[in-house]
C-alpha cells in the first residue's frame, strides 16, 4: 500500500460514492489504518461528501456507535441529529415594524421567490390571509 491510495479515497474501493464503513468493518478499517493523518483514515473508510469533503462529524459519530455507544441525539430523533434550526411557528413584529415570515415557512408551503400575494386583514380573529394574486374570499369582515 503507498500513501497516495489513502490521500485519494481509493483504497480497497472506499471513498468517493461509496457507502461509508460501519460496525466491525469500520473499527477494523480504522485501527489498520490508526498511523495515518485522521483525515485519510476518514476517506479511506469512505467517509466523502460528493463534492470530494471529508465528512469527519459523521465519521466520528459511525466510529462511536461502532463502539456501541448510544449518542443522546439518536436517542432523541431515532437517527442522526437534525440539521439546523426548527421551525417554531412563531415570529414577532420587528423594531421597524416589519413582520418577517421565514424560509423555513415559505419552503414549507412550497412558496417559490417572485409569486405575489394579496393581504387580507380580519379584524375579528386577528388573522392575517395571504391570497395568491387573483383570488378572492369573498368575506365580508377584513379590513382594507
Amino acid at each position: 500500500m503507498t500513501a497516495n491510495r489513502f490521500s485519494t479515497g481509493s483504497d480497497a474501493g472506499h471513498g468517493q460514492g461509496e457507502a461509508p464503513l460501519e460496525g466491525k468493518a469500520l473499527l477494523d478499517r480504522a485501527r489498520s489504518l490508526s498511523n495515518r493523518p485522521e483525515d485519510q483514515i476518514a476517506r479511506a473508510c469512505g467517509y466523502v461528501g460528493p463534492s470530494g469533503r471529508i465528512l469527519k462529524k459523521s465519521f466520528y459519530r459511525a466510529l462511536v456507535a461502532a463502539k456501541g455507544y448510544v449518542l443522546p441525539s439518536a436517542l432523541q430523533t431515532g437517527g442522526p441529529a437534525a440539521k439546523g434550526r426548527q421551525a417554531v411557528f412563531r415570529t414577532r413584529v420587528h423594531g421597524n415594524g416589519n413582520l418577517l415570515i421565514g424560509q423555513a415557512y415559505t419552503r414549507r408551503m412550497g412558496l417559490e421567490p417572485g409569486q405575489e400575494f394579496r393581504i387580507e386583514l380580519h379584524k375579528e380573529t386577528g388573522s392575517i390571509w395571504l391570497l395568491p394574486m387573483g383570488t378572492t374570499t369573498g368575506s365580508e369582515d377584513n379590513i382594507d
